[in-house]
């Protein structure tokens, strides 16, 4: 399930909207007390029950458009949950509905082994002080009478982070098992869960002086329409303050070659091993399948990648990736690996920076090719297994090998646990968190289907350069594509 409600996004844009022009105006400090009010003048509420309420959720908006958590409360993980604004769903598991008729055999109060269900005048009830969540009355319901009722967020969650509170309510997330894919925040009906944002601190940097340089995901060509190429991004980062852009699709290729070298070792051993490039996967292994670190590659990601490219030539540069993902903020948080991206941005965060100073994207000629178009398709499912042959190819290696090309949890955690097992029929894994890859990420403003025409007509425009022959254009000797992994 996938929530596009524009009422969301459009309380969501417009907060982070007007955080951006007082941050750009040096008014934030004074006037961010203000916002609640503008944006919710009253009397009458607009989504929810009051007034107060409303201006309660967009304070605490506030406090994660300028990266901090919404209640307060220290906590590291970038996915957060909004109290104010999670206390809408129902809090019982399972409810009795009015498909119920009252049957002589009572098969649900028979089932249930903790007498939390009574008949009533009109239906079954069930105590849910009582209930258990087993499940066993919804089963034993010959009318399917009884509703199995789970958040969108907690059915969403692949990895069963999600919990609630029973007293309040709220949902709460087990930042142990969290791997910050983003899954939840477009479940949730209510928007009650998102993530921290910092295009304060890119704001404060771009005031600054300092030489920011934008990296733009390749999820982006395509998304905005078939006229908004990579120039189009350059040209208007460049209006905001940004000193340049760079394609992180030239990232997919760096990305690709080195891990086609890897793969090629690998290969030779008989070792199995999975890809590196999504984070919310490189979660998944670190803290749900942690006996095949060893199996995961050492080569860092793209947006890593052309990081260290750009703090290899200037030290003092500061980097923004700009894409679909929201794993990525926690990529660039840790600091273990060095180098990469210093803050991260989804696509619609940069669209209200640049709002914010009435620039808009605009479009320009297809020009200035940074990345091959194997670079360009690696956000796509099967794009980096397909970039990686193409390198296995291109260094005359063999290209006889077995990769399960998995996107979406189902996929991955299947992957994962025949890997775990030792029954993996294939020689690699491609492990894309999202369905349909970096193009179907929680953060993209569209879904894939929708723009995939001018996708392809875009890239359909860039040149057949191979990856080795596009790499010779960059200074791959002035920094490492290696990273390390530590066992948790």
């Amino acid at each position: 399930m996938r929530t596009n409600d524009e009422a969301l996004l459009k309380i969501k844009y417009n907060v982070l909207h007007e955080v951006a022009k007082l941050a750009f105006s040096g008014e934030l400090d004074e006037k961010r007390d203000e916002i609640p009010f503008k944006l919710i003048p009253g009397p009458k509420a607009q989504f929810r029950c009051c007034v107060y309420k409303e201006r309660e959720i967009i304070r605490q908006r506030v406090r994660l458009a300028e990266g901090k958590c919404p209640s307060g409360k220290h906590s590291d993980n970038m996915i957060q949950v909004i109290p104010s604004a999670c206390e809408e769903c129902p809090i019982t598991r399972f409810v009795v509905t009015d498909n119920c008729q009252k049957c002589m055999g009572k098969a649900c109060q028979n089932a249930c082994n903790f007498g939390a269900i009574s008949i009533g005048r009109d239906r079954a009830h069930i105590d849910p002080d009582k209930c258990k969540e087993c499940g066993k009355c919804a089963q034993a319901c010959p009318y399917n009478a009884i509703a199995e009722l789970i958040r969108p967020c907690r059915r969403a969650c692949p990895v069963d982070a999600i919990t609630m509170d029973l007293d309040t309510g709220i949902c709460q997330i087990d930042e142990k098992k969290c791997i910050q894919c983003g899954a939840c925040v477009r479940s949730c009906p209510f928007g009650a869960i998102t993530s921290k944002v910092f295009i304060v601190q890119v704001i404060n940097a771009l005031k600054a002086g300092k030489k920011v340089v934008a990296m733009v995901a390749p999820a982006a060509e395509g998304e905005f329409g078939a006229d908004i190429t990579m120039g189009s991004w350059r040209t208007a980062l460049k209006k905001v303050g940004f000193a340049d852009m760079v394609e992180v699709a030239a990232g997919g290729d760096m990305t690709a070659a080195y891990e086609a070298m890897e793969w090629a070792e690998a290969y030779k051993e008989g070792k199995k091993m999975t890809t590196s490039c999504c984070p919310a996967f490189v979660n998944l292994i670190k803290k749900h399948y942690p006996t095949l670190i060893d199996n995961l590659s050492t080569t860092v990601s793209p947006m890593c990648a052309v990081s260290r490219m750009l703090k290899a030539k200037d030290p003092e540069t500061v980097t923004v990736f700009i894409g679909p993902c929201m794993a990525k903020k926690a990529e660039a948080a840790d600091k273990s690996v060095e180098g990469n991206a210093d803050f991260v941005l989804t696509f619609g965060e940069a669209i209200e920076l640049m709002r914010a100073k009435d620039v808009e994207l605009e479009p320009e000629e297809y020009k200035d090719q940074e990345a091959s178009v194997f670079g360009k398709r690696f956000g796509n499912g099967g794009g980096v297994t397909n970039a990686v042959i193409q390198c296995l190819k291109e260094q005359g290696e063999s290209t006889d090998i077995k990769v399960a090309r998995c996107s979406g949890p189902a996929d991955v955690k299947k992957a994962l646990l025949l890997m775990k097992v030792g029954r993996l029929p294939e020689d690699f894994i491609e492990g894309m968190m999202c369905q349909g890859g970096c193009v179907g990420g929680p953060s993209n403003l569209k879904q894939e289907t929708t723009f995939k025409k001018d996708r392809d007509a875009l890239i359909g425009k860039a040149d057949e350069r191979g990856v080795w022959e596009n790499l010779k254009n960059y200074d791959m000797e002035s920094f490492s594509m290696h990273r390390t992994h530590e066992k948790q």
